[in-house]
């Protein structure tokens, strides 16, 4: 393929979009039956690089459409619209145990898209591509607001969606790494739920005092959305993920304040001290400690710290007791959660005492702990410090099979997003609110 005759076009439609919006990637006038690779590449904002790639074969009219055609080799193979993102990996010769998780949700991701000549491996940043294009992805759509929240002794940022209002609210609980993390208030907000990121682990709180919060940190969390006067304080959810789950469950079924429309548990388990406190569920994991080990790559599994799953009912939260719907998210390859064995007995539980119309179980084989929105790269094992256990830097082993854990954060997210919506708007019409997105301010590619 000479490039002097060859005048090769690649866009990408949307070129600016949010991070869960699929988008189409096509490659026009390259020699018919002509051997091509597209690239992605992406620079975190601590600086370290990703990268994926696919082969594809141009077909009889010059094209290549990265939504229909298989790709015959790379980080993926088959027909995969959005594998050059969910398939990105560092870049060969990166530190090992690396996660790609965005912090400035003010600023978008910027994926350069490439195509270049022939079905290449390596050495891309070598080599001149045949074109390229820059994508933005966006967590936080056009107009949705980001509020710092310190009142109350509160470290969160609530994230209001564009307009008026009143809109359904959210509480968003991370897990035991701890920070203020807003990626997924931010992308909820974007689809018309007002959404609170909470760090509890490492609130500035706990800083000052040396000590776990309490359930009515919490309580005030809830109670400032429930307060808000653009959101509407009985229609407000909660969402945990991995230890997040486990307050979120202790919350929706035995605080007096909470009164919770619907709440969303990935990757956790009810396996703590039955009405119990943040410092007792961290209290039972210093305690069973031992039971977690190590494969042989030194990376440490965490899950049988919870197992067997127990029968005395002291020792795990009462969701016989919940009185509003339960969406649980399970992969059944998680190796730091028993969330699967957590869920089968909740489901025992709960059609024991007659709830279990109020569960929904989404559970997914070979995927892993981390279930993240959409088109979020696997990440089978990442350097973890645990703001919880032990407090030290480790390989955290997650699990997970990188082709069926992203189909699980692809319908995952889609079912969460109809639960939520099904729940929280209970008759009122969401079209009112902004869902997305930037179309009628694209630009040009």
């Amino acid at each position: 393929m000479d490039r002097k005759k060859c005048c090769v076009k690649l866009s990408v439609q949307p070129s600016r979009g949010l991070v869960d919006e699929k988008f189409v990637i096509l490659v026009q006038n390259v020699p018919p039956g002509s051997q091509v690779t597209v690239h992605a590449s992406y620079k975190c904002e601590d600086g370290h690089s990703w990268e994926a790639f696919a082969h594809y074969n141009a077909n009889a009219a010059g094209t290549v459409n990265v939504s229909e055609d298989p790709s015959l080799g790379g980080t993926y193979s088959g027909v995969e619209p959005m594998g050059l993102l969910w398939s990105l990996r560092p870049v060969p010769g990166s530190k090992p145990g690396l996660r790609m998780r965005k912090v400035n949700v003010q600023t978008p991701m910027e994926v350069t898209i490439s195509v270049y000549q022939g079905h290449q491996t390596e050495g891309f940043v070598d080599q001149v591509p045949l074109g390229s294009v820059v994508v933005e992805r966006w967590y936080m759509a056009p107009g949705v607001r980001r509020i710092p929240i310190t009142e109350g002794g509160l470290t969160a940022t609530l994230f209001l969606p564009s307009g008026p209002g009143p809109f359904p609210g959210l509480l968003d609980l991370w897990g035991g790494g701890g920070k203020l993390v807003e990626y997924r208030a931010a992308l909820l907000a974007s689809h018309g739920i007002a959404s609170l990121a909470l760090d509890y682990l490492t609130a500035e709180i706990v800083m000052e005092t040396g000590k776990a919060v309490d359930n009515q940190y919490f309580e005030t969390a809830y109670r400032l959305l429930e307060q808000h006067p653009q959101i509407l304080g009985s229609r407000i959810a909660m969402l945990g993920l991995s230890l997040g789950t486990s307050v979120t469950l202790n919350m929706a079924v035995y605080s007096k304040v909470m009164k919770l429309r619907c709440v969303v548990c990935v990757s956790g388990s009810h396996v703590q001290a039955a009405d119990g406190s943040l410092e007792q569920i961290l209290a039972c994991f210093d305690e069973n400690a031992d039971k977690t080990h190590f494969t042989e790559e030194n990376q440490i599994i965490v899950r049988d710290l919870l197992l067997p799953i127990p029968t005395d009912p002291k020792l795990k939260t009462d969701v016989g007791r919940l009185q509003c719907p339960l969406l649980l998210v399970v992969g059944e390859d998680d190796q730091n959660y028993p969330a699967h064995e957590s869920a089968m007995d909740m489901k025992d539980m709960m059609e024991r005492v007659g709830n279990g119309h109020l569960l929904t179980v989404l559970s997914y084989p070979n995927a892993g702990h981390l279930i993240e929105p959409p088109y979020t790269p696997h990440v089978r094992v990442s350097a973890f410090k645990s703001a919880s256990i032990g407090r030290q830097k480790l390989m955290a082993l997650w699990g997970g099979e990188t082709v069926a854990h992203s189909r699980a954060q692809e319908d995952a997210w889609r079912k969460m997003l109809i639960f939520l919506r099904e729940n929280l708007y209970g008759g009122r019409n969401p079209s009112a609110t902004s869902f997305s997105h930037f179309h009628c301010n694209q630009g040009n590619n």
